[in-house]
Formats: C-alpha cells, structure tokens, sequence
C-alpha cells in the first residue's frame, strides 16, 4: 500500500526547482503575500534550522533575528507562495536540527561557513 501512495504522491508532486540547502545555511525565501487585490513578494532572509518529512508533507524552518527578538516560519516546499529560494551562506553544523540556536543570543548563535574546495 505504501508504494502505492509513494506512486499517488510522486504524480501529483510539482517539479520545483529550488537549490540544494540544508540546516545550517543562511537562505533568503521569497514568498507572495496577498493583501486584497494587491500582491507583492517578501524575502525572509535567516538560518535554516531544519528540514522535516518527504514528499508533499515536506517542510522546513527559517529562523531571523528581529529586533532582538527570534522569529521562526515554516515553509513547505510544496507551497505555492514560494517564488524562489536563494542561498546566501553554506553552514558548517553537526547536527540535523538546530533548536540550540534558540537559546544563544549574540555572536553565540553565528554558525560557522563551509568552504568548499572545487576537485576537478
């Protein structure tokens, strides 16, 4: 029964064509929001702290600082909303879920860039 669903979701699935990111990266979303008859584009710009679930069900979560205080937003990537995904910084984390970055304030919660070296 399962592959059967796997089969039901991969059909109804869209082909987005977002970059390759994962938790650790500083990624800049931009999203529609609709205000009556007017529509406009948004950039949420912050940390991804992780990335959940498969298929149409998957999901992942930015985390900025504003104004001294923590805002997190949960995107999935099936929405619709999403206009583009821009990667601005590659991080360098053990971990899969970043919910320690909650508590740290200040230069604390910076997360180290990866370098990456070109192999030809």
């Amino acid at each position: 029964m399962s592959d059967l669903m796997k089969y039901v979701v991969a059909q109804e699935k869209k082909e987005t064509k977002f970059p390759d990111f994962r938790a650790g990266d500083n990624v800049t979303v931009g999203y529609k929001i609709i205000e009556g008859a007017k529509e406009r584009i948004q950039n949420f710009r912050g940390d991804v702290i992780q990335i959940k679930g498969e298929g149409l069900g998957k999901t992942f979560t930015v985390r900025k600082i504003s104004n001294n205080v923590g805002v997190e937003r949960i995107f999935p990537f099936s929405a619709s909303t999403i206009t583009e995904i821009k990667v601005n910084k590659y991080g360098k984390v053990r971990r899969a879920k970043l919910f320690y970055l909650r508590e740290l304030v200040g230069k604390k919660a910076r997360i180290k860039e990866r370098k990456f070296i070109k192999k030809d």
